[in-house]
């Protein structure tokens, strides 16, 4: 492939957690793979290349789902009978999904270790070259009795390299789980564990305990799938285990604000990577990954270019075998630019009073990626904080400046309603009153 250049880059987010966002504004791809990153002074050396100019957004790593219950290599959802899931979620940003078993499929022969072997091997090469733009790692081996060491051996051979999440098979405690484990990571695969209650008929509940003995990867969807451990259980994973901790969109919300505020406050955000567990009897959501970091973002005070980072680096020094997931030389140029929301329409005021005063997920969001970004009103619509006589004004009177300043910014509506606009508002407060009269009516009734 010839060299591709990205120039004009407003902010690169490398995915990386310890080093977030990274000065420049050029990326050099060569061979698929990235060759520099820096300013203006790359694009002297880029020769005959192909330029896309980012024309000021924002660059990331492609997303990860580590946590997907794939079926077949087409992208069907087998348990929402879903065609083209794998192709929506590209279109929310992922580019690498990693499979956690596929259990969905019909027919499946639970407890049969001939046909877990098979379907690992097939999965595997069935989505060996992706589908629609996606990375799939498929094949997650679920663990069932009878499976011995050298299976895990000719499996390897295979390429298979992943099991998926202990308690979908037969195999679902330590005492059977432990020695698999060792044998998977003796060869070389990467180990993940459901956690919490039951998800589909015939899983088990798997409690810290269970997690803590077995010692696998991944402690999958530790806010649950959809129902969640005890938070004190938490709280013994995170203390007693150096796990990655995967959250997933089809879990419990208060667990997961549970485990990033404890993970911050401790020091182990570069634990917490991210999953959606779908297709799964709670749906399918495309822009699962996408709300996660929002959800982050949001209800906590990470900030987005961290958050970004668990959907991306984490996950790759998980899955080290993938050799993506961070912005940096030597790396697959597997990217994503995002733009900015619209903010030449909506300004940063606007979006942070909506963040201050409703707190919608993508607002603090809108404001990282707009270069703009603050969770304080007050760094981002400065006023005067003293009057006229040199009086500190009180925290209402500033609320009311700064509210004042931002609806001046705000664009004039217009007046004059179209047609269209005025029947339907016409015909909106004839039903409204038609309701009321009734509600009326019923009430002298009773």
């Amino acid at each position: 492939m010839a060299t591709l250049v990205i120039k004009n880059i407003g902010k690169i987010v490398s995915g990386d957690i310890d080093h977030p966002v990274l000065e420049g504004s050029v990326i050099v791809i060569n061979e698929n793979l990235i060759e520099a990153i820096g300013g203006e002074e790359l694009l002297a050396n880029v020769g005959d290349a192909t330029v896309v100019d980012a024309n000021g957004t924002t660059v990331t790593p492609g997303l990860w789902d580590t946590h997907v219950h794939v079926s077949t290599a087409d992208g069907y959802g087998t348990r929402q009978k879903t065609f083209g899931f794998i192709e929506s979620a590209k279109n929310g940003g992922v580019t690498t999904m990693i499979s956690a078993g596929e259990c969905h499929i019909p027919g499946h022969p639970k407890g049969d270790p001939v046909y877990t072997k098979a379907q690992a091997i097939v999965g595997h090469k069935c989505f060996a070259k992706g589908v629609s733009g996606v990375k799939v790692e498929g094949g997650g081996l679920i663990l069932e009795k009878g499976l011995v060491e050298k299976d895990f051996e000719d499996l390897a051979k295979e390429g298979v390299w992943v099991v998926g999440e202990i308690g979908l098979g037969t195999v679902n405690n330590p005492e059977t789980a432990a020695p698999m484990v060792e044998w998977a990571h003796k060869h070389g695969f990467k180990v993940q564990m459901h956690t919490g209650g039951t998800s589909i008929p015939g899983s088990s509940t798997v409690t810290a305990d269970d997690v803590i003995k077995t010692k696998p990867d991944v402690v999958s969807h530790i806010n649950g799938g959809p129902t969640s451990i005890p938070l004190h259980e938490v709280d013994r994973i995170m203390d007693e285990t150096p796990f990655a901790m995967e959250i997933v969109q089809c879990g419990n919300p208060k667990t997961a604000q549970y485990v990033l505020n404890r993970a911050a406050e401790k020091g182990q955000l570069g634990r917490v990577i991210f999953g959606n567990d779908a297709p799964s009897g709670t749906g399918i959501i495309p822009l699962g990954i996408m709300r996660n970091i929002s959800f982050a973002a949001s209800m906590t005070d990470i900030a987005p270019e961290v958050c970004v980072a668990m959907a991306t680096g984490n996950p790759a020094k998980v899955y080290t075998k993938l050799n993506r997931g961070v912005i940096a030389p030597g790396k697959e140029a597997d990217l994503l630019i995002m733009d900015d929301l619209g903010t030449e329409y909506i300004t940063p005021l606007t979006i942070s009073v909506l963040y201050e005063l409703i707190g919608p997920a993508c607002a603090k969001l809108a404001l990282y990626l707009s270069k703009s970004y603050s969770n304080r009103l007050e760094e981002v619509v400065p006023v005067e904080e003293v009057t006229e006589t040199g009086q500190p004004k009180t925290d209402v009177q500033l609320l009311i400046e700064r509210i004042q300043k931002i609806q001046q910014e705000l664009p004039e509506h217009e007046a004059a309603m179209t047609e269209e606009e005025a029947a339907f508002t016409e015909a909106a407060e004839e039903h409204l009153s038609h309701t009321q009269a009734q509600r009326r009516y019923i009430y002298m009734r009773r």
